[in-house]
């Protein structure tokens, strides 16, 4: 019996033993497959990627890994489909590449999302660490490139660093003002093993804790100015969507009875069906919202910076305005315009205090001289307009908004005349409802970022509408588009030239077009390349039933609009000039569209 007992308790020894080690050895983890644990961990279920010699331990790693690994076609599209998920999801958004060529081509979207704070994380794979500074085969100092263009970056040696850099940099990239981190993991980090330890990776950024409170004395201040104002109006910038504040705001104008003009950016944050909803700002916003705002005495800036695409020439931009700005980014504060009160904090939040106090005032007399000046040219739609036998981008744009306006729909441009066309002629109701390149104007934004959009909201209808230009600069990611077996459809605005740089031409450099026309090919038969149904329209009276056609499509659908080629985005502020110094439509062309 003794025997038996000692022989149970040797039994049992070796057991706990076994299992002890066993839970060690779970613990021990190489750095690369501390990394997908990681980005599990943060909730990320989708990563866009392409791998190389220096991030392919990480890669090896991927094995078991509940994470869906996207291949691009091209580093440049991963950050944009990075930073079109973040835009449409609300979370961040994450791509992979190796190092040295890999990672530069980063750069691009990288800046894009700097520019339009977007969160996202970059990890790109390094050379071994006893290799850098070198020159080694591939090797690039991706940090030092990268450094004014991320919230923060980080070099990884050790494998022991980088469960903590990685929740470090996803703290950043989604905390305060979002934005895009790098993690660049040298080769040999990702190879080496230690115990992962998830809580004691926690992040501890002392120095990254600013108070973002506003004082009270700051909040009396912009009261005072509110209820004194007689001509007001609000900025509706990106911040709204990105804080969530859209209800607040809302409830904020009505309440205080002041009207709402939006960046480019903007858009959605404020249902462009509101009564109160001027539309948008800017070098090519509507000419009755840059004079309201030139003529108002109070501007309320929420989560915008005064970007010189909205002011125009600083010198006489609302220059009988008070100002208030509420920003989360100190920095953005008299950074471009000096405002009279700043309100530095979450939007959300800093709304949620004033609003208790916020007087309903009649402004009725304020509205109505606004509508004065709106005039006929408030209704930008085309619906009803003679088909002359022309084809414009207004019609394509407009007509897209008619058949896809009451569902889940997303609509991801590019950049240059179609991107205005579409802020000016599809009518945003909902918040991240358009996905767009504001801040850099990058062209090939939008396919990628539109793949993107559709792993982060499987469930809504996108739409990439495209120039021609910008289109092929990106074009391969059609065969990621194919090979994960999205619906996205693609409105290629064709007018055969790189149009807005034609419409600086044709205003400013007496039609010299030099290096604007394009040859391009049959779109069509290249989708169809790519296995995608294609078709081209020539006709306004094949927009809708192209549109219709896509839609009950299963798969991806390209469509090849052929517009007309000179058509020009009116109105528009030149470089320089002063907000209400507009360039309008000619009379004689006024058939193609409403011209403010």
């Amino acid at each position: 019996m003794n025997h038996k007992s000692v022989t149970d308790n040797q039994t049992s020894d070796k057991t706990e033993t076994r299992t002890d080690t066993a839970q060690k050895q779970k613990r021990n983890m190489s750095g690369g497959s501390i990394l997908w644990e990681c980005l599990e961990r943060e909730g990320v279920t989708s990563v866009f990627g392409y791998p190389g010699g220096a991030i392919l331990p990480a890669y090896d790693a991927l094995k078991g890994s509940k994470i869906h690994h996207i291949l691009v076609r091209h580093e440049q599209g991963a950050t944009h489909m990075a930073d079109g998920y973040a835009r449409a999801g609300g979370q961040v958004g994450v791509a992979v590449a190796t190092s040295g060529p890999g990672a530069t081509n980063m750069v691009t979207g990288i800046a894009t999302a700097m520019l339009d704070s977007s969160p996202i994380v970059c990890i790109t794979g390094q050379v071994g660490s006893k290799l850098i500074g070198s020159d080694a085969f591939q090797e690039t100092d991706i940090t030092g490139v990268t450094l004014p263009i991320t919230k923060h970056n980080y070099l990884v040696t050790h494998a022991s660093e980088v469960a903590r850099t990685i929740r470090e940099a996803f703290y950043v990239a989604r905390s305060g003002r979002p934005g895009p981190v790098l993690v660049d993991i040298t080769k040999d980090a990702q190879q080496t093993t230690c115990e992962f330890d998830w809580e004691a990776a926690k992040p501890q950024l002392p120095g990254y804790r600013p108070d973002l409170s506003p004082e009270p004395k700051e909040y009396e201040q912009a009261l005072e100015l509110i209820h004194n104002s007689k001509r007001p109006v609000i900025l509706a910038g990106h911040g709204i969507i990105i804080s969530g504040a859209m209800s607040e705001v809302r409830e904020f104008a009505e309440r205080a009875g002041i009207p709402v003009a939006l960046t480019l950016l903007g858009l959605g944050a404020f249902p462009a069906s509101h009564p109160l909803n001027l539309g948008m700002m800017g070098m090519h916003g509507e000419a009755w919202v840059n004079h309201t705002i030139q003529e108002a005495d109070l501007l309320l800036a929420f989560g915008m910076r005064f970007d010189d695409r909205v002011t125009g020439n600083l010198k006489t931009y609302a220059s009988n305005a008070k100002k208030i700005h509420i920003e989360i980014d100190p920095a953005e504060i008299n950074k471009n315009v000096k405002v009279d009160v700043p309100l530095v904090g979450d939007l959300r939040e800093v709304l949620q205090e004033l609003m208790p106090k916020v007087e309903s005032i009649d402004r009725s007399e304020w509205l109505d001289s606004i509508d004065k000046l709106k005039g006929d040219a408030a209704v930008r739609d085309i619906q009803n307009l003679p088909d002359s036998g022309h084809l414009y981008a207004a019609h394509v744009i407009n007509d897209l908004w008619r058949e896809t306006r009451d569902g889940d729909t997303i609509v991801v441009t590019d950049v240059g005349q179609h991107q205005m066309w579409e802020a000016q002629y599809y009518k945003h109701e909902k918040a991240r409802s358009l996905i767009t390149s504001g801040g850099l104007g990058t062209m090939g934004f939008a396919l990628p970022a539109a793949i993107g959009a559709k792993v982060a909201r499987p469930g809504a209808e996108v739409w990439v509408v495209v120039g021609d230009g910008g289109f092929q600069m990106t074009l391969c990611e059609l065969a990621t588009l194919v090979q994960e077996k999205l619906k996205v459809n693609i409105a290629i605005i064709n007018n055969g030239f790189l149009g807005m740089v034609r419409q600086w031409q044709e205003f400013f450099y007496e039609r010299n077009y030099a290096a604007t026309p394009l040859l391009n090919p049959d779109f069509a038969k290249l989708g169809e390349a790519y296995g995608i149904r294609s078709m081209t329209v020539t006709e306004r009276s094949q927009v809708v039933p192209s549109v219709r056609a896509a839609r009950q499509h299963d798969g991806p659908v390209l469509i090849n609009f052929r517009v007309e080629q000179e058509d020009t985005v009116y109105p528009m502020v030149a470089a320089g000039a002063s907000l209400h110094e507009m360039i309008r439509r000619p009379s004689k062309i006024v058939e193609t569209a409403a011209d403010e």
